[in-house]
Parts: C-alpha cells; structure tokens; sequence
C-alpha cells in the first residue's frame, strides 16, 4: 500500500473508531440467554440433614445448570425456560425452574407463571421495588460493560447485580428489574445461585414471542405468600427457603 493511500486508510478507521465511541449503538429490543447456576453442595449444607447431606454429596454433581431466555422490547419483557440441559434429567426438580415472568415495565405491573409442587399459580402484581445502590465495580458480561448494584429484597435476601446502560430496556432475570439499563448478571450469594447472561442478541421480536402466560390459578404475591406459609410451616429452614426461591 501506497504511503499516501495508507495514511488515509489509518485516518478512516481513526474517525470510525472515534465515532463509535462517541456514539455507542444502545440496544432496545433482542433476547439474552441466561445460564443459571445453582451450587447443590452448597445448599445440602444450609438447609439439609447431616444424614442427607453425606448420602446426597456423594450422588450428586456440585452445580446445577439450566437455560433461560429473556425476550425484550421497549416497556416489555417475558422470561421464560430456554435451551434444555440433558445433564439435569439426573437431578432433582427444583423450585423456579418453570417459571414464566412478564413484565410490563411502563404500566409497572409484572404477570407471572409459578409451579408449585403439582399446582400451577397465575400471580399478577405490580411489579418489585427494588431500592438499588449502584457502586463503582464494573465488568463485561455478554460483551456489555456492566456496572455493579446492590439490594436487599424480602427483608433478608442480598442481591448482587450487574447491568449494562447499553441495553436501555430496564429489565432482567426473574423479577429483578429497577436499574437504569439490563440486567445481565444477578448473584444471590447467600441462596447459591446466580443468573449470568451467555449471549445477547439484537433482534425485533415477534408479537408472540411476548405475550405473557395465561395458565394457573389467579392470585398475587401476598395471598401466595399465605398459602406457602400455610403449607410449609412444619418445614423450618428447608420451608423457608423453597418460599423464598418461588417468591423471586
């Protein structure tokens, strides 16, 4: 290449690059795969027998890992059950691994899906405010900068979350939702588990794709409360936190 031929074509990538940057493309409507991980071991600890908790480790892989797809647009999200993991047929059924979430971010009212044991719940309810503290400790999850938040949701539940302002739809996993952009990554330290985003892709979803789920009996967050309550107070620590999990 020519010296003069090369210099303009350093000076164009220079401009592109610095228009970039000085214009980042956010994103408003695609879907996000997230990879829940659930530390089994760790769980057969905090709320399991001694007697349980030996015969089970020795059956039972550390991790737990399954699928979730999070399908977004501007005001709307619907998360729900993705790709199947064939290593999980070996393994027990646990709570909120169903779960079918939609989330009408505008009108703040959230519709959700739950299985219960072997009774399905349609709970609508306006959706969780979550008092965030946003820190300074960024990441990159999915390619996205993401920047870390903080919370304490049902009185004793710490909620580590990181979210991208590139993403504008202010949703997430599950119910999380409330920062000011996506949430791609949720860890909740102390319940071992945590939803990180494996792939994000930018996309106008079909009406269909968010429609949100019409199937259970009709109730809300405080009147599933009570039922749970009701049937698992001979539980202890095992009730407490299967409530816990369904009520996310």
């Amino acid at each position: 290449m020519k010296p003069l031929k090369y210099f303009v074509f350093l000076l164009y990538v220079f401009l592109v690059a610095h228009t970039n940057a000085q214009n980042p493309v956010f994103v408003t409507e695609g879907k996000i795969e997230y990879e829940r991980r659930v530390n089994l071991h760790a769980q057969l600890k905090e709320y399991a027998s001694e007697v349980w908790i030996e015969l089970d480790k020795k059956s039972t892989p550390q991790f737990k890992t399954s699928y979730f797809d999070l399908t977004f647009a501007p005001g709307k999200t619907l998360y729900k059950p993705g790709r199947d993991n064939p290593e999980n047929n070996k393994l027990w059924q646990q709570p909120a691994e169903d779960n079918v979430i939609f989330n009408d971010i505008e009108a703040e009212k959230t519709i959700s899906q739950k299985r219960v044991f072997e009774q399905t719940f349609l709970i609508q309810d306006s959706m969780r405010n979550i008092k965030w503290k946003i820190t300074d400790e960024t990441r990159t999850i999915a390619g996205f900068p993401c920047r870390r938040a903080n919370a304490i949701i049902m009185d004793s539940i710490y909620v580590v979350a990181f979210y991208t302002d590139e993403i504008i739809t202010p949703g997430g996993p599950e119910s999380f939702s409330g920062l000011p952009g996506m949430i791609l990554g949720i860890s909740l330290p102390h319940q071992h588990v945590t939803w990180f985003a494996t792939k994000v892709e930018v996309s106008t979803p079909q009406p269909a794709e968010l429609m949100a789920p019409t199937k259970g009996k009709k109730t809300n967050y405080i009147a599933l409360k009570e039922t749970l309550t009701d049937r698992m107070k001979e539980w202890g620590k095992y009730g407490r936190w299967y409530m816990q999990s369904i009520m996310l």
